[in-house]
């Protein structure tokens, strides 16, 4: 008797721990590098770079005492998504200890005050707090994105004895199974950095910033699923975040509230299957994909001209330029309907694909000019409503690098490949994205302007007088000062270009079953790397030879023929 009520206990137990929900995200706890200031009465400020345990102890060894006034600013070498962990000794009067504690992507972030100056803000994620620490105890506070925190003792009466501050790092603990080096050290940093950069923003859905933005925004994912399937490979994420945005926008709302997102939603659903090869979750979004394809082809004018209401918006950077943004959403809306056509005859919809096919003709009676944006110019040759080379020649390579953008830049990439001018994109990559490096970057950031450069800051040191702070000096529309998210997944364009253009890996048929190899070196002397698919990963090198050839060897798993060129 006993022992049949022990098992109903233990199963009715079981049971809430499975109707519980268990994240997929995982913990890890990281000792700053770097003490980069102090202020007021510290003593064995080095205690807290040691590695710590968590845990509170009676051993008797020097902690670092903090008096009332003093402040650290501590250096975690790089950006992470999560906390802070404070473990304290006794405080001689036995209570609490009242702290101020600041996150901040770059230095002078961690420094600032909650003003509209400089736009400093407890905006998305709290990053300025006043807590109390326990005496012989532990603390964790704070959820945002950061690099440095800085802690002040606001408490008159009392010492801190600080055992450890450790920043508490919350991810998806998941392989790089995708890689990428050459021969050019910059180019693979700004991989590397990429694909770090998405990783971040995989929480429980795909975010786009860890700091602001921490919300599923449809357009702004394109970019970081091509990142994700050529590092991560098919991960949950992304089905789970393209469902969550479908769920909550009934139709005829558009995602986001921007028309263009719905557009990239059926871009993605495509991109996606070609890659995962999942037809079973393509047929659970039939029925949305047939609706909300119906509603888009009544904005299409007597006059072949899209009419998209909503909010009409590509990225912020255009946003001041009807024209432009008109000519990227008759791209846009061309392409989603091509988009929509392949999805159709792969779900058996003939009637769906021609209502797609015939929308797409009547789209491309009509080519809206490009005012000279190059947003609107890389989608007009991404949709070949213009010459690639044209678009190249005329907008994309004047003036080098000015008025690329974060976001769009992966699309400029995208059509100076197609436009064949590999090697000017690869210059791109390493001056835009580069010179984020330069400035102190681990993570891309939500928007950049090389105008910002001249007598700039970097994030990770004190801005000097007479310099220009990188963060709080710069930026615009809802990116203001250091309201600018240096950590946005939307930046990420350069990791899937380089696999997708320098490695020359393309996924030629459904669940990559097909991949086409054909490598563009420009002036690089080797590039090797591997790709994952839902199969196993494919393992490629290319060599520059004496002649100016390229060897190629190249391996791949059971179920995946590789084409090489």
């Amino acid at each position: 008797m006993k022992y049949t009520f022990l098992v109903l206990v233990l199963f009715a137990f079981t049971s809430t721990l499975t109707a519980q929900q268990v994240s997929p995200l995982t913990r890890s706890y990281l000792a700053p590098v770097k003490i980069l200031k102090q202020e007021g009465r510290i003593t064995n400020p080095e205690r807290l770079l040691l590695p710590g345990n968590g845990q509170a102890d009676l051993s008797g060894n020097p902690l670092c005492f903090m008096k009332p006034g003093a402040y650290i600013m501590l250096d975690y070498g790089r950006e992470i998504h999560g906390g802070l962990q404070l473990v304290a000794g006794a405080s001689p009067q036995n209570r609490p200890v009242k702290l101020r504690v600041r996150f901040g992507e770059s230095v002078s972030e961690a420094m600032s005050e909650i003003e509209p100056k400089q736009n400093a803000t407890n905006d998305h994620a709290m990053r300025d707090m006043i807590v109390e620490v326990p005496s012989y105890g532990k603390l964790e506070v704070g959820n945002t994105g950061f690099r440095f925190i800085r802690i002040d003792v606001v408490d008159e009466k009392d010492q801190l004895p600080l055992k450890e501050a450790r920043a508490i790092s919350v991810y998806r603990d998941i392989p790089y199974v995708g890689s990428f080096r050459c021969s050019d050290e910059k180019l693979n940093r700004i991989w590397q950095t990429a694909a770090y950069t998405v990783h971040l923003n995989m929480q429980e859905y795909l975010w786009d910033g860890i700091k602001r933005d921490r919300l599923v925004w449809l357009g702004d994912m394109h970019p970081e699923v091509a990142t994700i399937n050529a590092v991560f490979g098919a991960h949950e994420v992304v089905p789970l975040s393209l469902d969550l945005t479908r769920d909550i926008t009934p139709l005829p709302r558009y995602m986001n509230g921007i028309s263009a997102y719905s557009l990239w939603w059926i871009i993605i659903q495509r991109d996606w299957y070609q890659y995962s090869g999942d037809k079973q979750y393509l047929q659970q979004q039939h029925t949305y994909l047939k609706e909300l394809l119906k509603h888009l082809r009544t904005k299409i004018g007597a006059d072949n001209q899209e009419k998209l209401d909503g909010t009409r918006f590509l990225d912020w950077p255009s946003s001041e330029d009807p024209q432009a943004v008109h000519a990227g959403l008759q791209s846009l809306l061309l392409m989603s309907m091509d988009a929509g056509a392949q999805l159709a005859a792969v779900l058996n919809d003939p009637t769906l694909a021609s209502l797609c096919q015939d929308a797409a003709a009547r789209l491309r009676k009509h080519t809206p000019d490009h005012h000279q944006s190059k947003q609107a110019a890389a989608l007009l040759a991404l949709a070949k409503l213009a010459p690639a080379q044209k678009m190249n020649t005329e907008v994309l390579s004047v003036g080098g690098v000015k008025n690329y953008s974060t976001f769009y830049g992966y699309y400029m990439l995208q059509a100076k490949a197609l436009a064949g001018d590999y090697k000017g994109a690869m210059n791109d990559i390493r001056t835009y994205w580069g010179a984020m490096l330069d400035l102190g970057a681990t993570t891309f950031w939500e928007d950049f302007n090389m105008d910002w450069l001249p007598n700039a800051s970097r994030i990770d040191t004190f801005v000097l007088p007479g310099q220009k702070d990188i963060h709080g000096d710069y930026g615009a529309y809802c990116y203001k000062g250091f309201r600018h998210s240096l950590c946005h997944g939307w930046a990420s364009g350069p990791a899937p270009w380089l696999t997708e253009h320098v490695l020359g890996i393309t996924v030629a048929a459904p669940g990559c079953k097909i991949i086409k190899i054909k490598p563009h070196l420009g002036d690089l002397s080797f590039a090797e790397g591997t790709f994952p698919t839902p199969h196993g990963i494919v393992r490629v090198r290319h060599e520059r030879l004496a002649n100016g050839g390229i060897k190629t060897t190249a391996k791949g798993p059971a179920g995946v023929k590789l084409l090489v060129d």
